[in-house]
């Protein structure tokens, strides 16, 4: 059994919110949490928060057990680009790019 969540729209590069979901995949549940509660980066509260979902969902929805579980599958994909320009030197048209991810945790029991 499988329970899945998903956020939408984070504003948080996905280039950098891979390298926090990467070292969660495949991991047990409480392995993962204390990883990402150890880590002081915007992407990791993000994750938590996902995968906080993911794991209600579960037991609540699956009626799953908690220490059973494990992060099967963790999926950043890039979201919608706010695409800002900006005045550059010599008259030029600077462009700040402000991307935005979409993170999906799925979890399964053993």
């Amino acid at each position: 059994m499988e329970a899945k969540a998903i956020a939408k729209t984070l504003r948080v590069s996905p280039i950098k919110t891979r390298l926090v979901v990467d070292l969660i995949r495949g991991k047990d549940v409480n392995v993962a949490l204390n990883i990402l509660n150890n880590m002081n980066k915007k992407p990791a509260r993000l994750t938590k928060k996902v995968l906080d979902s993911a794991i209600a969902n579960a037991v609540n929805n699956l009626k799953l057990d908690v220490n059973t579980l494990y992060v099967k599958e963790a999926r950043v994909d890039a979201g919608p680009v706010m695409k800002r320009h900006m005045f550059d030197s010599r008259s030029h048209i600077g462009h700040n790019d402000k991307r935005t991810s979409h993170i999906i945790i799925t979890v399964a029991s053993k």
